[in-house]
């Protein structure tokens, strides 16, 4: 039993494992964040351009085969439901081709920068004795004129 806690203590300590942890609580958050910005913000703008309808008011009465009690609500399919949700699926998806788009050419340029062959050395600068030889070479060039 030890040894079975041992590896489950290994699994869950693997980077693997806590950045999808992450990743699934941050996710969760997000889609709250997009909902809101489908539903608060941009549904009302697009129902400017409609004649101010209401998604989440479109619905089709649908019929009933048996007496409903009085108080009973009507069986309806919510259809304006299902486009802000087609609509927040969407924009979440933009979102997220964004943020893989921006990681994707971040990881390029470093995959690249890396890649790249470092510059070749200077040429080593000339001993004395080289030095010497050049002025003397030199010397006499001046002398032969």
């Amino acid at each position: 039993m030890k040894k079975f806690f041992k590896e489950f203590r290994e699994f869950i300590n693997k980077g693997n494992v806590l950045g999808l942890a992450v990743g699934v609580i941050i996710g969760g958050a997000f889609s709250t964040i997009t909902t809101s910005l489908t539903n608060d913000i941009i549904m009302p703008i697009v129902s400017i351009f409609l004649g101010g309808v209401d998604f989440s008011s479109m619905t089709l009465k649908l019929p009933t085969f048996y007496k409903l009690a009085a108080d009973a609500a009507p069986n309806t399919l919510n259809y304006g439901n299902f486009i802000s949700a087609v609509i927040n699926f969407l924009i979440l998806a933009l979102v997220v081709f964004c943020i893989m788009k921006a990681f994707n050419s971040a990881a390029d340029k470093a995959k690249k920068k890396k890649e790249t062959p470092p510059a070749p050395p200077a040429p080593p600068e000339p001993s004395a004795e080289e030095k010497l030889l050049t002025e003397i070479r030199d010397l006499l060039k001046a002398q032969q004129k």
